[in-house]
């Protein structure tokens, strides 16, 4: 199935076949963050122009990646399924004025319909222990959320008695090896969702401090869900963006995003191009 552009910030190139809804006029409006009844309205909008089918949704820029939860809400499956998350954050972070695209897990995680959610490929000090007080961890204590991690000192989650939800790993090869067997012989249907800042700067750059994976271990990771996926989405375009809403201007400032001149952020989303046209058919591979 063709995939489809949720157009905020015209960071997707152009995909063969793809349908592309246009929503400039939202982008102020949900980028980054929103009130949960204005995230509704967006999707109310988008609701009515979607195909009756798709393949992969486009999102984006990482600022987007809160619309994953509606999207995912929305899967029809007559059972259960997982959700497969690779990100370099948890996006599972307290945000009390709405939802944000830091704090959309939480939402995910409380959806009755989703059986267990997995955030692979952290590298942030987002999951550190001087961060534990941002994290919401009713999820995590629940066992329906669980935080693969690279890198990252996480011996404060076994003090709360956490250690089952966190999975430490020293490098990429290393995580990809423990999912790879993990997923072997598994049947449950999956959603899978790629934030592209969990890449390494070698391979492609975006608006957020960035992982460690690279893309053959994204691969091996799409490759391992091969015949289980129902629904997917991509974000992590870079693009650039001056908020006219002041705190939408101090949060993005606080997360230090960079300023990008024209000929860089020209380089980066021709490079960021050419990854999706190589990611986008094999994750049609695995769908189910």
């Amino acid at each position: 199935m063709p995939p489809l552009i949720l157009d905020f910030d015209r960071s997707v190139g152009a995909v063969d076949g793809a349908t592309r809804i246009g929503l400039g006029d939202w982008q102020e409006r949900i980028r980054f963050g929103c009130s949960q009844r204005r995230l509704r309205a967006c999707f109310d909008f988008i609701a009515p122009q979607l195909p009756a089918a798709h393949g992969t949704v486009m999102l984006g820029s990482g600022d987007y990646h809160h619309l994953s939860w509606p999207l995912i809400e929305r899967v029809a499956s007559d059972v259960q399924f997982d959700v497969v998350v690779f990100d370099n954050h948890p996006d599972n972070m307290r945000f009390p004025w709405g939802i944000h695209c830091g704090s959309w897990v939480r939402r995910v995680a409380l959806l009755p319909q989703v059986r267990k959610l997995r955030v692979l490929g952290i590298s942030s000090g987002d999951v550190g222990g001087a961060h534990a007080w941002e994290n919401y961890l009713a999820p995590l204590r629940r066992g329906k959320l669980e935080y693969w991690t690279v890198g990252v000192d996480v011996g404060w989650a076994r003090r709360f008695g956490l250690g089952e939800a966190f999975h430490a790993f020293d490098s990429p090869s290393a995580l990809l090896d423990r999912f790879v067997e993990d997923q072997h012989g598994a049947t449950t249907p999956v959603y899978l969702s790629i934030d592209k800042d969990v890449l390494s700067t070698e391979v492609a750059r975006t608006n957020w401090d960035q992982g460690r994976l690279l893309e053959a271990d994204l691969v091996r990771g799409i490759d391992a869900l091969a015949g289980r996926l129902i629904g997917s989405d991509i974000t992590g375009e870079v693009s650039q963006y001056r908020y006219m809403t002041w705190w939408k201007r101090k949060l993005s400032a606080l997360d230090a995003q960079p300023g990008i001149d024209a000929a860089q952020l020209a380089q980066w989303q021709a490079q960021q191009h050419a990854l999706n046209l190589r990611l986008l058919p094999r994750i049609a591979a695995a769908r189910r």
